[in-house]
């Protein structure tokens, strides 16, 4: 129960990874905001909270505008009077070569995983620095460091989660508030439009030669939301294998 009475909010956790955080942080005693724009599998996962024994809220806003980011950190307020945890997880991508991308598949992927970290930070901070406590879990990609083929604006989105991570940390540690970065990888819905052959390549340049399984994933959100890492702030912390290195 090492977040029992926290309030945390996850963007993006009606499936995948951020499904996986929302009901491990409720299993150890968070109060959890699941967010995601798709009504019916935001209210299984709420569903899924309350057989736990946890309490938890549903909301449907979209991350990509200033609105609904301070929508999504209002229901946490409006639910439970506050907002301690807030997990930056939503994110799509809409792979092209450069050359083919249109305006679109950039501003949509842009909109999603880099507006939206800001939209959701900005709209949490307020309440974090009044009461002078928060921890903050942007989910980067080793994308944003080396860069993708095909997916040059999935891989801006998350070079800029880094920078942005690295930025509040100076901005906000004053406040006790700790930001931090995690790059995580085990086989997601993104992954269905990456061919077979290439998606075993990068496996095989994995320096432990294997993806995570699903279940190794949320512990390191755990530690990094609980007093145990109140220490460590501005740090991009890769859960990959050894691809992030």
């Amino acid at each position: 129960m090492r977040l029992k009475d926290r309030v945390a909010v996850i963007t993006g956790s009606s499936r995948g990874m951020g499904r996986l955080v929302a009901l491990e942080m409720a299993k150890e005693g968070a109060k959890v905001v699941i967010n995601g724009t798709t009504p019916e599998p935001v209210d299984e996962v709420v569903k899924a909270v309350s057989a736990l024994g946890g309490q938890a809220a549903a909301n449907y806003d979209s991350v990509t505008t200033m609105e609904g980011g301070r929508g999504i950190i209002e229901a946490a307020i409006d639910n439970f009077g506050k907002i301690d945890i807030l997990v930056n997880n939503a994110a799509i991508t809409k792979d092209r070569v450069l050359l083919k991308m249109t305006e679109e598949e950039w501003d949509s992927v842009i909109a999603v995983g880099l507006k939206g970290v800001f939209s959701c930070t900005k709209a949490a901070i307020g309440y974090m620095k009044e009461q002078r406590y928060g921890r903050i879990i942007n989910v980067a990609s080793s994308a944003g460091i080396a860069g993708n083929a095909g997916q040059t604006n999935y891989s801006a989105a998350k070079g800029g989660v880094i920078a942005f991570t690295k930025a509040c940390s100076k901005e906000l540690g004053r406040y006790n508030i700790t930001v931090n970065a995690v790059a995580p990888s085990h086989k997601t819905r993104m992954y269905d439009s990456v061919p077979e052959d290439v998606f075993k390549k990068i496996i095989a340049a994995r320096s432990l030669g294997r993806m995570s399984e699903p279940g190794e994933i949320p512990p390191i959100f755990i530690f990094l939301a609980s007093d145990d890492a109140s220490y460590i702030t501005g740090q991009f912390m890769g859960v990959d294998g050894g691809l992030s290195l």
